[in-house]
């Protein structure tokens, strides 16, 4: 029997971001016996970088460690689940950043397609209120 260390599943998640779930998700697993796992002793670092509410910095958590049984229907699962942890979340939307555009979880083409959408908006509002302020001061001078 193959068995890994759940630290080193996590390592394979598309979206590390998304280990929290991950963890949570395999843990459920695990109770209603989909695959066997057990706790050790020890306890790791998930790669989730956690910010904190008002606050620029960031933190990490960690959980306790879990050594399980690699079979073939672990592996489906884990397929299975990897695709929908990567897929876009229910909640919130997914910061653009460099990591999520080279994982493929945003597209560049949408996001530059959306800055020009804003740029053009911005660019218009701009002349409205230029030539709004240009017809009231001409009035006012009659």
């Amino acid at each position: 029997m193959a068995y890994k260390k759940l630290s080193e599943q996590v390592m394979e998640l598309s979206n590390p971001q998304r280990s929290d779930s991950f963890v949570k998700m395999f843990q459920e697993a695990v109770r209603q016996g989909q695959f066997n796992g057990a706790y050790l002793p020890e306890r790791f670092t998930m790669p989730k970088q956690f910010s904190r509410r008002g606050s620029t910095e960031t933190y990490n958590r960690d959980t306790r460690e879990m050594l399980f049984d690699e079979t073939p229907e672990f592996t489906e699962w884990f397929e299975g689940v990897n695709r929908e942890l990567a897929a876009a979340r229910k909640g919130g939307t997914i910061k653009p950043s460099v990591e999520a555009i080279e994982s493929g979880l945003i597209s560049f083409d949408d996001m530059v397609a959306e800055t020009r959408r804003k740029m053009q908006a911005s660019y218009e509002k701009g002349q409205a209120l230029g030539k709004g302020r240009a017809k009231a001061t001409k009035g006012k001078k009659k």
